[in-house]
């Protein structure tokens, strides 16, 4: 899926060991929609994607993957890039 928006927020990286040996995660909080009616959306990008730099303000237009898990009655979405156009 395509996503166009604005960073607005650069989040902490993220990073850690997991069985398949370390992990790093950048999560930015994009802009998107209408001026009037803006929306917020929060991207992750994992391996080599996390080392971008992100600089609030610029406008980016990514391809992303969705995904929606369920716990404990309660459901979670991800967003996840896996290409920047």
């Amino acid at each position: 899926m395509e996503f166009t928006g604005k960073v607005e927020q650069v989040l902490q990286m993220e990073s850690g060991e997991g069985k398949k040996g370390t992990w790093k995660k950048q999560g930015v909080i994009f802009l998107h929609g209408t001026d009037k009616y803006p929306k917020k959306t929060r991207v992750d990008f994992s391996g080599d994607l996390a080392d971008t730099v992100f600089k609030v303000g610029d406008d980016m237009k990514l391809e992303v993957d969705t995904e929606s898990r369920e716990y404990n009655g309660k459901w979670y979405t991800d967003v996840k890039a896996w290409k920047i156009k």
